[in-house]
Parts: structure tokens; sequence; C-alpha cells
């Protein structure tokens, strides 16, 4: 039998269609999580944390292939460092990484950038740590998933203006399309930066939120706030885009009306 394949982050939004998927494709999966819970037939978790480095040698032991989806909004280098440091140790796994399209493409160098985009500065110092790990290595960049668009829009929705950023576009994409390309790459031979993935569909942020009024039947007005800053000027020139490497599957439409309701046809 192969060796189990690890994949941190698997109970998350993206982490868990991958280790269903994994599973599907007849894998054994191992799963780093902060908290023990029994296992499931071919699936195994293993209590640790990154950013501590607890637990994180006994889950890289024996393994072939890491697939590091665990994310967070502070502390993400560190968090890989550990991890790298323990894949070496355990004899250089392939480890494939999931990042964000244009993290290098969107300035933060001002105090509004980092506010705004600073997670997109983390992914990118995350990138660096597995590309100059010494490790055998493929990353691919994902556009916004439809979960965190409908996290916001829900946020926003609770009040009576529903503010959107003036000219700012997404490209949303349903998690597990992404776990699906996610998992053929980690079924392959490292390839380094393999090319980005993003939905069937590009949005402006007003027509995303009111989607989401429509399907929620919430009576709001969306309100177009300009966003300064030379972040948002790359927003505003599609820099998180990925219109070559969109995929045929849900769009954000059809996530809505399974999530939410019946969402109108046009957005």
């Amino acid at each position: 039998m192969p060796p189990p394949i690890l994949v941190t982050g698997g109970t998350g939004t993206l982490g868990r269609h991958v280790v269903a998927r994994l599973h599907d494709a007849g894998r054994d999966v191992r799963v780093l999580t902060r908290h023990a819970r029994p296992g499931e037939s071919g699936i195994e978790f293993i209590s640790g944390d990154l950013l501590s480095g607890r637990g994180v040698d006994a889950a890289v032991a024996g393994v072939e292939t890491i697939v590091h989806c665990a994310s967070s909004f502070k502390g993400d280098p560190e968090a890989a460092r550990n991890l790298v440091r323990a894949a070496l140790r355990a004899g250089r796994p392939h480890l494939v990484y999931i990042s964000i399209v244009g993290v290098d493409r969107i300035p933060m160098a001002s105090p509004i950038g980092r506010t705004m985009f600073g997670y997109l500065a983390s992914k990118l110092a995350t990138e660096r740590v597995v590309a100059e790990s010494g490790l055998p290595w493929t990353t691919l960049r994902s556009t916004q998933f439809h979960d965190l668009i409908l996290m916001v829009a829900r946020k926003l929705a609770r009040l009576p203006v529903v503010p959107a950023p003036a000219g700012f576009r997404f490209h949303p994409v349903d998690a597990d399309d992404v776990a699906a390309r996610l998992v053929e790459i980690t079924l392959r031979t490292p390839a380094g930066r393999v090319p980005d993935i993003g939905g069937p569909r590009v949005y402006g942020a007003a027509d995303l939120l009111r989607g989401y009024l429509g399907a929620a039947r919430r009576r709001r007005p969306v309100v177009p706030v300009p966003v300064p800053g030379k972040g948002a000027r790359a927003f505003h020139a599609g820099a998180n885009l990925a219109p070559d490497h969109a995929v045929s599957g849900r769009t954000w439409e059809e996530f809505l009306a399974d999530q939410v309701g019946d969402a109108p046809a046009g957005g």
C-alpha cells in the first residue's frame, strides 16, 4: 500500500474536500488537526499545532506527500517553517501548497494596504518558505472561495446599507473545484508553480452582494464605496483575477442556490 498523504487544515473549508477526494481516489489520508478526534476508514487524525510545532513530527512520519491547506490570519510563514523543518527530518516529502491569485501583484507598502491586504502578504511569504524549503514542491494559486464571499456578504447584510468597494471585481471559485485540481497535482510529480485556478465567472463586488441579498430575500441598498491606495488600484486592474485559468465549475448563483436559496439568474 502507498504511504498516507498528510493534509494540514484537513477539517477546513478546502481541506475537508481534499481529504474526501483523496480518500475517494483510494489513498489513505492523515489529517493534522488541533483537536483530537476518532479516525475513520482510511482517514487518521493526529492532534498537533503547526505554530508551536506540537505533534508535527508525528504527523509527517512516513508520508511522501504533504498537502498544506492550513492557514490563519497570523503566523502562516512560521507555521510553514515548522512544517518544513519536520518534513526535512522525515525524508523530504513532496510539499503541495495552496495560495491566492495576485499575492505578488497587490502592493501593501502603505498602512491602509497592510491593513486591508496583509493576509495576501502572509501568503506570499509562505510561498517563499515552500519554494526555498529544499523539499520537492508544488504551489497552486486560487481565487476567492464562494464560502469566503458568502461569509462577508452575510456580515455586510446586517447593516441597513450594504457597502461595496467601488471598482472591485472578484472571480469566486467553488472550494471543491479547487480540491479536485489540488488532488490532481498532489498525485503527480512536483511541478513548482502551476497555472492558477479561478471560477467560471468574474463579478463586480456589488453584483455579488446583490446576488446574496436576492437569494436571502433581504432588501438592502448596495452603495459603492471608493477605496484609496495602490492596493485598491491593483484590484481595479484585476490583479486578483485568473480569467485565463477559469474552470467550468459552480457559479456564484449555483452556490447560493445550494447554501441560501434560489439565487437570481443574473447574479
